[in-house]
Order: structure tokens, then C-alpha cells, then sequence
């Protein structure tokens, strides 16, 4: 069966053709390291990387990019705050969020590629809009001018900014020539980061510009898909085909474009001045990576998610009743109709094929895990299990070995929980899971399970 994705450009699910058979190229933008990853990004990663661990089980050749943005008015503004060089303060974050990633399981990105190593590409492309006429020079910058790329807005179906835009980069210079014309090159300021052009002594790339520099420089003037989260949709992916496409005078720049749905925390935009703000490092305290990517997954990519304790607990019982069947699987015997697997894989494969549907086909495993139940398991069952898991990364078949110390630590704990002594329960239970065992306390007893330190 052939694989359908919505297209974002086109608002409808077309069946997925690359450019050259099996070969795909794909960029999706990255992080702007001026801060620690937060949870919102953690949606977007996993979930793209989900789709492309899927793409290469499906025989694709994926080659995925990602950018990192490690020159930005944010990057200079916190640097300043914080009394550092901007590169500093980019090179910090930027090793932080290879570790969020790391720790999350992302690994399916080929090349991340810093802006700051693609200056002389992006000198150039602005360079070819000037001499096509798409850009101009004012006295803080050149600028992309919209009144001349008719098609600009094509992909959000708009060209006025919305509530849940990324709005934070507008540029409001005065002398643009159009309200929403976006900075391609920026004049830097005195102790602000520089390189020569031919355009002014010092100045730096805009937002926008980096990413298509990049993109050629790998992929040419059309690849096949782009990722991001939705509010990059405008005026940020907007910007981008107006810059490539009058740039290249090829179309489209992208045949598919994919855009992740909003993560709210506790039913509200996440946001540092009411309190809820979640970093993915302050996520992994409570919560272990593979219970993140299972609530990531759970939801389809399109679609808005909401952070929870409730919702995460609740992922993580689901998770664990998977985690006990696969251990339960992992030697017995075949005892159910042996069609059920073939069945189980077209479902999973079918609702996977259709625009990466991966909360139904999750409720094809649990499905799949409730019938082999009824018939106590199998060999067959638990490979099925772990080849999924290729795709997922969520599962955990590890038994758990307690050594002497251990198992001794854990009946003092509880006896200073009988005692109400908690403050040596906390104490015992923060050594243990510094040695790799995290304790749960339930109405049936105290559970434990090993965790990689």
C-alpha cells in the first residue's frame, strides 16, 4: 500500500512520490539555542522521528537535515543578560539539546547544520534576490520585497499575521518598502556578532534566510519534504519558498510539507509568566524517555496534545501493561491462530501508511496484545513487538536483577515509609535511582523497574 501524507500546501493527503524513487530528502527546522529545549520541541523531534524511522522500515533512503539557529536577536539578547559572548551562550545550548535528544531517542537526523557554518551560502542567496530584484538595501538591512513574489501566502492560505504565528522575529523597520517585507541580511549593531558583505561593513543573517542557504547547499533548489511545527507555517515557511523560489525561478521548493499540532500544558499555551513552562531535561526527572515518546506518539502528529500529570500517568500504566506482555512473550509458547500476526501487521502497517496515523495503529497492538492474552502468549508475538519498536522506541523487555544492596535499600525504605520517617524515604529512593532503579508505589506493593542511568 502506498503511503499517503497531508500536504500542507496543497490541504489534502497525497500519496507520497520522491523526487527519485526511494530516495528522500528531508530538512526540519531545528532549534534556536538560546535556552533549554522544552517539551513543545520534544513533540515535534519525536514525532518526526517517528515518521522517518517508518520511512527507512518502508525501504526509503531518507537523508534527514536539521538546522540549528546559533545567531538570532534571542541568542545576543540572553547572551547580554547573562554577561557572555553570543557564541558562547549558542555553543552551551546547542551541546544541551543534542543531550534532550539523546536522552529522547531521537536519532534519526543525519546532519545538523549550525547557521554561522553557511554565512558565505547566505551572503550569496541574498545576493541573487538582489540582482533579481526580489530584495533591497535600507539603512539597517536588505529586505525581501513581497509586493513581487505574487504567490507569497500560498501555504498557510493567508498573508496577514494570526494569534498563533511565531511572531517574535517580525522586522518593523521603517523604510520597508512593505509592512510584511522580512530582513534578510541585518546591519549589526556596535559588540553585536558580524561578517563582511558587500553590502555594509558588519552584519549578520535574518531568521529566515539561514535555512534556505542550508537547504540548497544540500538538496539543491527542490527537495521532498519540510518539517516543523505549525506556527513556523507563517510567516517563516512562507518566507522561505518566497526566498528559494525566486531565488532558484523553480517550483515547488518542497512537495510536502509537514507541520506538528500545539502542546499545551495543563490545558493552556505554555508559556514562562504563568508558571508552566516545562524543559525536556525537567520532564525526564518525572518521567522516563520512552513514557514521553509513548504520550508523543499517542496523539497523531497533526493534532494538539495536552501536558498532564494525569495524562502522563496515565500513558505510563499503558505503557507498563505493553512492557509486562513483551516480557511475558519473550519465551513462551504460540498457543493462537497464527493469521493474527499477518492481520495485526497489515492493520499497523495501514493506519501507518495513512499520513503516519500512529494512535490507531497503537490501538492495533493493544488490540493484538488483548487476543494473544486470552491464549498466554508467544515467541512469534514478542518479534512481532520488537520490530515495531524499531519504529517507535518505546518498549522495554529488560528483566530486573536486584542485587543483595539493593534489595536490602528498598526494605529500609519502606520501613521509613511505615514510620513516616520520609524524609530518609526520599533520601533512599534518590540513591536508587541513582543507581538505576526507580521505585512506584502502588496499592498492590512497592514495584521497581531498571532505568539507564
Amino acid at each position: 500500500m502506498a503511503i499517503k501524507i497531508f500536504n500542507t500546501l496543497t490541504r489534502k493527503k497525497e500519496e507520497f512520490k520522491p523526487m527519485k524513487e526511494k530516495k528522500v530528502k528531508m530538512f526540519v527546522c531545528g532549534p534556536t539555542v538560546y535556552d533549554y529545549s522544552h517539551i513543545g520541541h520534544a513533540k515535534t523531534y519525536v514525532q518526526f522521528d517517528v515518521i522517518v524511522k517508518y520511512l527507512r522500515c518502508k525501504g526509503f533512503d531518507v537523508f534527514y537535515l536539521q538546522n540549528i539557529t546559533d545567531i538570532d536577536d534571542k541568542i545576543i539578547q540572553r547572551a547580554n543578560e547573562q554577561g557572555i559572548e553570543p557564541k558562547k551562550l549558542a555553543e552551551k545550548f546547542e551541546q544541551d539539546y543534542y543531550k534532550d535528544m539523546l536522552a529522547l531517542g531521537v536519532d534519526s537526523v543525519n546532519k545538523y547544520a549550525r547557521a554561522t557554518d553557511f554565512i558565505a551560502a547566505i551572503i550569496k542567496q541574498v545576493q541573487t534576490l538582489i540582482d533579481k530584484k526580489f530584495a533591497y538595501e535600507i539603512e539597517d538591512g536588505i529586505y525581501y520585497n513581497l509586493s513581487k513574489f505574487a504567490e507569497y501566502g500560498k501555504l498557510s492560505g493567508r498573508k496577514i499575521l494570526d494569534a498563533e504565528d511565531a511572531v517574535t522575529r517580525i522586522d518593523d523597520s521603517v523604510g520597508k518598502k512593505n509592512k510584511g517585507d522580512f530582513c534578510l541580511w541585518k546591519k549589526s549593531k556596535p559588540d553585536e556578532p558580524k561578517w563582511s558583505s558587500p553590502w555594509f561593513d558588519g552584519g549578520r543573517p535574518g531568521w529566515h534566510i539561514e535555512d534556505t542557504a542550508i537547504t540548497e547547499s544540500f538538496f539543491g533548489p527542490q527537495y521532498d519534504m519540510h518539517g516543523g511545527s505549525r506556527d513556523l507555517i507563517f510567516p517563516h515557511h512562507e518566507a522561505e519558498i518566497a526566498q528559494m523560489e525566486a531565488a532558484s525561478g523553480k517550483k515547488p521548493l518542497v512537495r510536502y510539507w509537514l507541520h506538528t499540532g500545539f502542546l499545551n500544558v495543563g490545558g493552556k499555551k505554555m508559556a514562562k509568566s504563568i508558571g508552566n513552562f516545562v524543559t525536556i531535561r525537567d520532564a525526564l526527572k518525572d518521567y522516563d524517555a520512552k513514557t514521553l515518546r509513548f504520550f508523543y506518539i499517542s496523539t497523531h502528529y497533526r493534532s494538539p496534545i495536552d501536558f498532564s500529570k494525569e495524562s502522563l500517568d496515565k500513558t505510563k500504566n499503558s505503557l507498563e501493561r505493553l512492557n509486562e506482555f513483551l516480557r511475558k512473550t519473550k519465551g513462551g509458547k504460540d498457543n493462537y491462530d497464527s493469521k493474527l500476526i499477518e492481520t495485526t501487521k497489515e492493520k499497523f502497517f495501514k493506519a501507518m501508511d495513512n499520513d503516519f496515523d500512529t494512535p490507531t495503529a497503537l490501538a492495533v497492538i493493544f488490540d493484538f496484545v488483548r487476543e494473544v492474552n486470552k491464549a498466554g502468549g508467544g515467541r512469534r508475538a514478542y518479534q512481532f513487538l520488537k520490530e515495531v519498536d524499531k519504529i517507535f522506541c518505546i518498549l522495554t523487555d529488560e528483566e530486573v536483577e536486584l542485587t543483595d544492596e539493593i534489595e536490602k535499600l528498598v526494605k529500609q525504605r519502606e520501613q521509613a515509609r511505615k514510620a513516616n520517617d520520609w524524609q530518609t524515604a526520599d533520601e533512599i529512593r534518590s540513591k536508587l535511582k541513582g543507581m538505576g532503579i526507580v521505585l512506584e508505589d502502588t496499592d498492590k506493593g512497592i514495584r521497581w523497574k531498571k532505568i539507564k542511568k
